[in-house]
């Protein structure tokens, strides 16, 4: 018996469907090596022209706002390291600073002085790290040698501090854990002239380099409005002309007697910014050589005051059985904070990194929130990128000087 087929009508038979070949789209990570960690950017291009740029994120999420809400206070600290890692003190900094306002401490002086310092030592490491990497982004190769080569210095300073190199913990809430070693200032000292070396070799190269101006020059030119819109901040914003910066609005530690200048510049693109880095280290180096200075003349108290949530000194666990049993409270159970809400901003390498704590009064927070410039420079990159070639995106991506660790928290 014969069997008929019937031929079945495809359902989208009669539609027509338009493609324009000029357009393609194009997947710019999350494994490119100048996405700089784990960013997706979904672009689409006119020939080389991009049209439209979708930043698509959360390849490192870890849930560190999440895991605060499940540790004790001072056992998140590490985790703090890992926001920016390419200046892991400041992150500790930013969480003890909104801890000590929550519980209305007073820090001592040389305590401040020390994580002045430290904060100031991150900022030229975080610094040199980026003209580094972005040199090498853009083709100039020898900037990440030479550039490596002095955050090594940085870096051995650090390990002498706290015995690390890339996640310091250095900071603790209430204070420090360590005075300084034995002639870490003449070490630091040593330093500073290493980068007014390094830097001034790195201008030499730079600066007037006809390519690295055709690259850096009217790429990826940010406007006040476009900054402000955006809640952008460091040197993304003050290289719009807009001079905002948190160690000179909203002061802590020492930068309120400090005598240090914030650069700005009205170019707005990635060679102003390039030069705000530059800039930005010298302000460093003099911050650096006043705390030098300033640290013989105070006395050798490390730690906050505060029984009821910082421990005693070593000295006084060991011979008094009080401070003995307290000590033990603190570190198995945790302090308890009172009941209340804090943020606190503090300015990081990147910009304005703050972190929001909410209270009920137990060991554990409620809520945390962190607030971390590159999230919002990223998200920037959907209207920065318009209109510029796909050589271009890769200078504007390291341009904004972003870590991946404080996007996808």
């Amino acid at each position: 018996m014969a069997q008929t087929y019937t031929r079945l009508k495809p359902q989208f038979e009669n539609i027509i469907f338009e493609q324009d070949n000029d357009k393609m789209i194009v997947n710019f990570g999350p494994q490119h090596p100048s996405s700089h960690g784990q960013l997706r950017l979904i672009l689409e291009l006119d020939g080389e022209k991009i049209i439209k740029a979708t930043p698509d994120i959360g390849y490192l999420h870890r849930g560190i706002e999440k895991l605060a809400e499940n540790m004790i206070y001072n056992e998140f600290m590490p985790t703090t390291d890992r926001l920016d890692y390419t200046a892991a003190t400041s992150n500790n900094y930013a969480f003890a600073h909104a801890v000590e306002m929550l519980l209305g401490i007073e820090i001592p002086r040389r305590a401040q002085v020390i994580r002045t310092m430290l904060l100031e030592l991150n900022r030229i490491i975080s610094h040199i790290f980026f003209i580094g990497v972005h040199g090498m982004d853009v083709g100039a190769l020898s900037m990440f040698l030479y550039c490596f080569k002095t955050r090594e210095y940085a870096l051995d300073l650090m390990e002498d501090y706290c015995g690390a190199r890339l996640t310091h913990n250095a900071v603790r809430i209430g204070g420090v854990p360590l005075d300084l070693p034995p002639n870490w200032c003449d070490h630091l000292e040593k330093f500073i002239q290493e980068t007014y070396e390094t830097i001034a070799l790195i201008e030499g190269l730079l600066d007037n380099n006809r390519i690295w101006k055709a690259r850096l020059e009217n790429v990826g030119t940010i406007s006040p409005a476009m900054a402000k819109s955006w809640g952008m901040s460091g040197i993304m914003l003050r290289a719009t002309g807009i001079c905002y910066d948190i160690r000179k609005e909203e002061p802590y530690e020492l930068y309120g007697e400090l005598d240090f200048d914030v650069p700005i510049t009205d170019s707005g693109d990635c060679y102003g910014r390039y030069r705000l880095y530059m800039e930005e280290i010298r302000e460093s180096i003099k911050i650096l050589k006043q705390l030098i200075k300033i640290y013989p003349e105070t006395d050798t108290i490390l730690m906050a005051k505060a029984p009821d949530y910082i421990s005693s000194p070593k000295e006084d666990i060991m011979t008094q059985n009080y401070a003995l049993m307290q000590h033990f409270v603190l570190v198995t159970q945790g302090m308890r904070p009172p009941k209340g809400e804090v943020y606190a901003p503090t300015e990081s390498p990147k910009g304005e990194l703050g972190f929001f704590i909410h209270s009920e009064g137990n060991p554990y927070p409620h809520r945390v929130k962190i607030k971390a410039p590159s999230f919002f420079h990223i998200g920037a990159l959907q209207d920065l990128l318009i209109g510029h070639y796909l050589a271009d995106a890769v200078t504007i991506i390291g341009s904004s000087n972003a870590v991946f660790g404080e996007v996808d928290r």
